[in-house]
């Protein structure tokens, strides 16, 4: 009998907070390369000119509904796969098998991506505002604002646009985040060279950061682009053929500021998770 810390099921959203305030400048980065109907900005330009246009705080534009996000879609996610985690293999001395590790992270990362859309949906949309025109800019003042005006003004049905598409990369980044990071965290302790310390945490991270960047970024370009449309796209199968007539490297547009946001916010994250865990949670006996 031995004692163990796990996680409480809020960990996972305060943990994803902390990352998105380090990683934000990154996300906004990304969107604006995606949201770019021809490459005429690569990563450092687009930089240079957001600085120049707006400030260096413009790189922080939509940081409320960014945490707003986190606090559903990544709270929902985490909490869902790491209590089910916990309550399955609590009986048992081995882990969950990959595959159903698998399943799991496809299940909560649906379900939290369906129930972080809204909040998606103005990130984005707060994010792109800057590269609008004065007269059609959205200007919310934050998160809470922008979900009002977009319930009040465009429909309850319109906060869900794009929910299949950030349901379905929700389901994909969840499998690559928090399925790979338990496997690679499973399979690096399991060679006796390292312990449980930080530096594990690191590298499983770091791997589980690649492979949600790789799932899940044709799905990724595609919401941003069904999220931030005008009424151009009729629906997912409009967007995908308009995207694909850009030729198939469209859908990996952003690939490389997609990798340097995902991977640090997926370290950042996992490492703040397990602090939490080691420093406040519950205590267990297996």
């Amino acid at each position: 009998m031995t004692e163990k810390k796990v996680s409480r099921w809020y960990f996972g959203g305060l943990a994803s907070c902390g990352a998105a305030c380090c990683t934000h400048p990154l996300d906004l980065i990304k969107v604006h390369l995606q949201t770019q109907q021809e490459v005429k900005s690569r990563m450092t330009g687009m930089v240079i000119h957001v600085v120049r246009s707006d400030g260096v705080l413009a790189l922080y534009n939509g940081l409320s509904a960014s945490l707003c996000r986190q606090m559903t879609y990544s709270l929902t996610r985490f909490a869902i796969y790491e209590t089910v985690r916990d309550f399955i293999s609590s009986g048992s001395q081995a882990p969950l098998p990959f595959y159903q590790k698998v399943l799991l992270g496809a299940f909560g990362g649906f379900t939290g991506g369906l129930i972080g859309t809204p909040a998606d949906l103005v990130n984005v949309r707060m994010q792109n505002d800057m590269k609008l025109p004065a007269h059609l800019r959205r200007n919310y003042a934050h998160a809470l604002d922008g979900l009002y005006r977009v319930w009040h003004e465009e429909g309850l049905r319109r906060l869900f646009s794009g929910a299949t598409m950030a349901s379905s990369r929700g389901a994909l980044v969840t499998v690559g985040q928090l399925s790979c990071y338990d496997q690679a965290k499973q399979v690096v302790l399991s060679t006796g060279i390292l312990s449980d310390n930080i530096f594990t945490h690191f590298l499983a991270s770091f791997i589980a950061g690649g492979c949600a960047t790789f799932l899940c970024q044709p799905l990724d370009v595609m919401k941003t682009r069904l999220m931030n449309s005008k009424g151009e796209y009729r629906g997912v199968t409009h967007c995908l053929v308009e995207t694909a007539k850009l030729g198939p490297l469209a859908f990996y547009k952003g690939l490389v500021p997609a990798g340097i946001r995902l991977v640090p916010h997926t370290v950042l994250t996992f490492i703040f998770l397990e602090q939490l865990r080691k420093n406040f949670g519950m205590k267990v006996i297996a």
